[in-house]
């Protein structure tokens, strides 16, 4: 099976229902009803000593960036399975 290059329109639409789904994602994790659930039983609720809700904030803004990151250096350079896949066609 031929794997997508980057810039290819497959690889391209991929990229672009990953990048909506991780916007849905944070936008999810960022709306009340979850934030809600991070205020545990109130405002004087902790997590390793610190106020739990700037600690979940933090935490969660954290793991959307590393995984932007992670989405787009993939659509730089391709994903390691294709270029190892490219790497074992001859005759590229």
């Amino acid at each position: 099976m031929k794997a997508s290059h980057p810039g290819s329109p497959a690889s391209t639409h991929l990229l672009a229902q990953r990048l909506l789904a991780l916007f849905v994602a944070g936008w999810a994790l960022f709306d009340f009803p979850l934030l809600g659930l991070g205020l545990g039983s109130g405002p004087e609720a902790t997590l390793f000593g610190l106020p739990r809700l700037p600690v979940l904030l933090f935490a969660g803004w954290a793991v959307l960036i590393g995984l932007l990151a992670w989405l787009m250096e993939g659509a730089e350079t391709g994903a390691p399975q294709e270029r190892a896949a490219d790497a074992r066609e001859p005759g590229r």
